[in-house]
């Protein structure tokens, strides 16, 4: 069953929310600074998401109905730069609903939808790396021993959850800056598809030092 359509009032909600919650984090973001940004009152706020933690878990379904579609291509990837793109749009998605990723260990400790529906993810992701890795070894790109293909996978996970925190604790006073954002995000993927470097197949290494060396942009360091 496709999710009802939501109440135009209720989608400018959502859309605020999202933005503050990124910007500053879920836990610095009130009900009231929601309803101020939006020139609404809070009561109009309250018919539609009567509690702070309902406005979190409807951003968070809407971000896991954008994993699936992810998870279904990892299964379709049959080259290097496949790969990529699908590294590469998993990290967009990541970027627009950075706030999970930033309050997490915060949000899990007191929401327990949330903590179930991240499992969830988490489990998807794994899924998808491990279809992504099999699809590259069925097509002869990467040669990989059984052992390590989920190894890889995990270190796949990790880093595509992670990365963009660590370029935040890098550059926080950027993170704002489209830019600086869009740089962070082809590191990553550039840094994801450098873990595949290992196990790479010679005759496939021309096409990985071609998209290494087309994405390759400057080490993100401190502001001068």
């Amino acid at each position: 069953m496709k999710p009802r359509k939501a109440h135009p009032t209720a989608e400018r909600i959502l859309a605020a929310t999202l933005a503050l919650y990124n910007r500053f984090g879920e836990a610095n973001v009130s009900t009231g600074l929601i309803s101020s940004e939006l020139g609404i009152s809070p009561g109009n706020l309250y018919y539609h998401f009567p509690a702070k933690e309902e406005l979190t878990n409807a951003l968070l379904e809407r971000y896991m109905r954008t994993v699936e579609p992810l998870v279904q291509a990892a299964a379709e990837v049959s080259g290097l730069e496949d790969a990529w793109f699908l590294l590469h749009t998993w990290l967009e998605h990541i970027r627009d609903y950075r706030f999970i990723y930033r309050d997490i260990s915060d949000l899990i400790s007191r929401n327990r939808h949330l903590e179930q529906q991240f499992r969830h993810l988490l489990d998807r992701k794994q899924q998808a790396m491990q279809a992504m890795v099999g699809g590259l070894e069925r097509h002869g790109v990467i040669d990989i021993a059984g052992g390590e293909r989920e190894r890889l996978s995990g270190q796949l996970v990790f880093t595509i959850n992670y990365w963009l925190n660590f370029e935040y604790a890098l550059q926080p006073r950027l993170d704002e800056q489209p830019e600086h954002a869009q740089q962070c995000l082809v590191r990553g993927a550039w840094q994801l598809l450098g873990l595949l470097a290992p196990y790479v197949r010679s005759d496939a290494r021309q096409e990985l030092d071609r998209l290494m060396q087309l994405y390759r942009l400057p080490a993100g360091g401190p502001p001068r």
